[in-house]
């Protein structure tokens, strides 16, 4: 790949946190400063590029690799969408056959086999599904493909246990590999204080707080019509908030080994924010 270096740049989050969505626009924001894109989902659900092909239905790595064996060339699984984002999709196996994250393992050991890493390519982003970091949803930091992570949050309860989770696998597999994260996407919820909590978790975490996303019902007229904020209304104020964190993560200089939080610690958090004012379950982390 001569002398440049693709930034590697894995996703994570609670499932339904918006994930796919932010990295979808994400993308859209750095391929409209001309940057060359590549985005791999993860997930089995396959819906990692949908709003940056328009809602094309993808045919998945798994899938092609069912339906065609071997014999079939690049463009069966790599798809170019708004901008000129390369769009993949693993895919999963058939429901109730085998690891959800089998899919991962086999794209990225196809995609680099066919030379889809090419040297024009700036960013690869991996939309990973995960609560935790195990299994084949590991892949993409165990094996060092994906060198920056970021996740993806909110100022819920749930998605800040997620966060906590997910930096527990990163600071496993950082120890070994060159892995680390840039920091904490807040996709917001309108939950009370939220900026402020999500601030203060990232700072315990040891990390920063890249973005705070704004709430703002434009995501969803945009998504209804398969596109991103970007390509669907360019000069709304949301639009610019993708560009913001598009710049925030080209920027970015700020890599950490996560320091998860004990449970204890982590509920004084939420508490202190007033997200919850009377812990009575025991939460596992």
């Amino acid at each position: 790949m001569g002398d440049k270096k693709i930034r590697q740049i894995a996703i994570y989050g609670k499932g339904g946190i918006g994930k796919s969505t932010t990295t979808q626009n994400l993308t859209a924001g750095l391929a409209e400063q001309g940057r060359h894109v590549m985005i791999v989902g993860c997930d089995p659900k396959a819906d990692s590029t949908r709003l940056l092909l328009g809602g094309l239905a993808q045919k998945t790595v798994l899938d092609t690799l069912r339906e065609k064996g071997q014999t079939f060339d690049i463009g069966n699984i790599v798809k170019v969408g708004f901008k000129n984002i390369r769009c993949v999709e693993s895919g999963g196996p058939e429901p109730g056959v085998g690891c959800a994250g089998r899919g991962i393992i086999t794209s990225i050991g196809l995609l680099e086999r066919m030379g889809a890493y090419t040297e024009d390519l700036d960013y690869v982003f991996y939309d990973v599904l995960g609560d935790v970091v195990c299994g084949g949803f590991a892949m993409p930091i165990r094996e060092g493909k994906a060198k920056e992570i970021y996740i993806v949050a909110s100022g819920e309860m749930m998605s800040l246990y997620a966060a906590n989770n997910i930096s527990k696998g990163i600071q496993r597999y950082a120890v070994k590999g060159g892995v680390r994260l840039g920091g904490i996407i807040c996709n917001s919820r309108n939950v009370d204080r939220e900026a402020e909590l999500l601030r203060a978790f990232a700072e315990a975490l040891g990390t920063q707080l890249i973005h705070f996303i704004p709430r703002d019902n434009i995501v969803q007229h945009a998504e209804i019509r398969r596109k991103t904020v970007i390509e669907y209304k360019s000069d709304a104020r949301q639009a610019d908030e993708y560009r913001e964190l598009a710049k925030e993560i080209e920027e970015n200089k700020s890599f950490v080994i996560p320091k998860p939080l004990e449970q204890d610690d982590l509920e004084k958090i939420l508490m202190d924010y007033g997200l919850y004012d009377n812990i009575e379950g025991n939460y596992a982390i």
